[in-house]
């Protein structure tokens, strides 16, 4: 089969498609024949290296999971003996960043991890951008304990996890005002924002608005710049570590200084969070964004774009003709 291979840290390029041996199911795992993935700033994280923490996780010198990919929707083309929740032909979706592999032809999941039937009617380039975004928004939501009613900015809320994040925060009952550049403002409104700022001419930590919670998507922003605007037992997250890994040390210590508090979760995901995230979007409540579908050949130009910081929700890689799926 194709896959997407990469055998050491670096640019987009370490990249490249290579024909390798179809994996096979073990007794408790379903083989995957795969229509629909995504490139996204995890896979592009590991790729990369750029924390060298990462390394701890994926291999210090070299990558052991050579291929990435961890959102995906297919087909399921065999079972294992064992396997009981899913049989063959089952339409699928779900995610996987323990060992990834959806960036090839095929690839093998156990039958009970993140992994469910594609929500109906989805086709599956819908159902393969659903995780990503969406387990890491739901993760700080729930880490931030929010409540209806509770006064949210989400910054970066047109990226795959900022425009997850608005439509969940919406749905949880909170009031969410949305940071975005100009061409966006009339899409992320139609994502559930109460409020737009357009971060092009007006500054958020300067309208004299408090919130409850902070959530910076992008990791463009600071505690320290956030502060001021928080209420009293306000909570900043970042997607990103910050400024010298600043959002650790603050998660740490600001629980211990003031009411004021930097949280720093570790993203979890399980079977339940993507039957609840398929859940929403059958009940039309989150509907992931796609801004580029690119071919299976086209991946390295795929992750170059995403790697731009540009992007509108989910880049696709569509890995094969779902006309006859």
């Amino acid at each position: 089969m194709k896959a997407a291979v990469y055998t050491k840290y670096g640019p987009p390029e370490v990249v490249q498609i290579k024909n390798v041996p179809k994996p096979v199911p073990a007794d408790n795992e379903v083989l995957i024949k795969v229509y629909a993935t995504t490139v996204n700033r995890t896979d592009c994280g590991f790729r990369s290296a750029e924390y060298f923490i990462s390394r701890f996780y994926s291999g210090l010198f070299r990558p052991k999971n050579t291929i990435l990919g961890n959102e995906f929707a297919g087909t399921i083309e065999a079972v294992g003996e064992n396997v009981t929740l899913f049989n063959a032909g089952d339409k699928v979706f779900g995610y996987n960043d323990t060992k990834f592999g959806a960036h090839a032809e095929f690839m093998t999941m156990a039958e009970n991890a993140t992994l469910a039937t594609m929500p109906t009617g989805s086709t599956f380039e819908q159902a393969a951008v659903i995780t990503e975004g969406g387990h890491y928004a739901l993760c700080d939501i729930r880490a931030a304990k929010i409540k209806s009613g509770h006064n949210v900015v989400v910054y970066g809320a047109t990226g795959a996890i900022g425009s997850a994040a608005v439509q969940l925060l919406n749905h949880f009952g909170a009031k969410v005002t949305a940071v975005c550049n100009t061409k966006n403002i009339e899409l992320v409104k139609s994502l559930g924002a109460y409020h737009v700022i357009d971060y092009t001419s007006q500054d958020f930590t300067k309208t004299g608005e408090k919130y409850d919670f902070i959530f910076d998507a992008v990791g463009k922003s600071s505690f320290g710049k956030c502060k001021p605007i928080l209420n009293n037992k306000g909570i900043y997250i970042s997607t990103e570590l910050g400024k010298n890994a600043e959002n650790i040390f603050l998660a740490l210590t600001t629980p211990l200084l003031g009411r004021k508090r930097v949280l720093f979760p570790i993203p979890t995901i399980s079977r339940k969070d993507v039957e609840f995230l398929k859940e929403l979007v059958e009940a039309g409540k989150y509907k992931p964004i796609i801004d580029r579908r690119y071919t299976f050949e086209q991946i390295v130009e795929a992750t170059k774009y995403v790697e731009t910081g540009q992007k509108t929700g989910n880049v696709v890689i569509t890995m094969r003709n779902t006309s006859n799926a």
